[in-house]
C-alpha cells in the first residue's frame, strides 16, 4: 500500500453493492476497508483511521444515521467526511441525513461515476496533496501533481519521505500530529517503523526548509509531536 493512498471506510450491508464500490473505489486509487454493520464501522474508525466514510444509511441494529451522528459528536472524528447512500429520495429523508452531519448524500440507485466524483470532491477539500493540487503556506508552494516544492521561489529538494510530511503539515497548518499518526499517514500502516525515523526525517525536511534562509516552519510540541506554524 501506498501511504499517499486516501484510506475510504465502506459500510455498505448489501453484499453486491460493497462489492461493485469497493471494486471502483480501488479502480480510483483508493485503499478501502470496509464494513458491514454500524458496530463493525465505528471500531473500524478508530483502528483505520479513514479519510472518508461512504455509508448506507439503512442497515440492521445500528443505522447509518446513527453512526454518523457518534461520528460527528466525537472531536477526534468530526472532521472525516462523510457521503451517505440511501434509496429515501424525499427531500425531508435528505435534510435529516445532512442535518446529522453527513457532508453529501446520494440516493440509490445512484451513478458510480458520479459517486466516484463526489468522493473525490470530499477528499479535495480535506486531502488536497492526495488530489494532486497546489498548497500554499507563507512562502512555501508545494505542487502535488508535479512533485516540487519551492520557498520564496527557491527549489527545494525534498526525498519522498519528506515530501510526504512537508504535504500532510501544509494540509492542516497548526494542527499537532503524534509521532504515530505521521506513522500511518506518511509510511502506511502496514510497514513497521520506529518512532525514531519519524524524528530523523523532521530534521531532513526542517534542513531543506531553511536551506535558502528563512525561519523554520515547524515546531515541536513538547509531549505530543509536530505541526507546521
Amino acid at each position: 500500500m501506498s501511504a499517499d493512498q486516501p484510506t475510504v471506510l465502506l459500510v455498505e450491508d448489501e453484499p453486491a453493492q460493497r462489492e461493485v464500490l469497493a471494486y471502483n473505489l480501488e479502480a480510483e486509487g483508493f485503499r478501502v476497508t470496509s464494513a458491514d454493520n454500524g458496530e463493525d464501522a465505528l471500531l473500524l474508525v478508530d483502528e483505520e483511521n479513514p479519510d472518508i466514510i461512504v455509508l448506507d444509511w439503512m442497515m440492521p441494529n445500528l443505522s447509518g444515521i446513527e453512526v454518523c451522528r457518534r461520528l460527528k459528536m466525537r472531536p477526534e472524528t468530526r472532521s472525516v467526511p462523510i457521503i451517505m447512500l440511501s434509496a429515501r429520495s424525499e427531500e425531508v429523508d435528505r435534510v435529516r441525513g445532512l442535518e446529522t452531519g453527513a457532508d453529501d448524500y446520494v440516493v440509490k440507485p445512484y451513478s458510480i461515476v458520479e459517486l466516484m466524483a463526489r468522493v473525490r470532491a470530499q477528499l479535495r477539500r480535506t486531502r488536497p496533496a492526495a488530489a494532486g493540487l497546489r498548497l500554499e503556506y507563507g512562502d512555501i508552494v508545494l505542487d502535488a501533481e508535479t512533485h516540487r516544492v519551492t520557498r520564496a521561489g527557491e527549489a527545494l529538494k525534498l526525498g519522498p519521505t519528506e515530501f510526504r510530511l512537508l504535504s500532510t503539515f501544509m494540509e492542516k497548518p497548526g494542527r499537532v500530529w503524534s509521532r504515530e499518526q505521521l506513522l500511518d499517514r506518511v509510511w502506511g500502516r502496514d510497514i513497521y517503523v520506529d518512532t525514531r525515523t519519524v524524528d530523523v526525517h523532521i530534521g531532513r525536511l526542517r534542513k531543506a526548509l531553511t536551506v535558502h534562509g528563512g525561519d523554520d516552519p515547524l515546531r515541536t510540541v513538547r509531549g505530543a509531536g509536530y505541526a507546521l506554524g
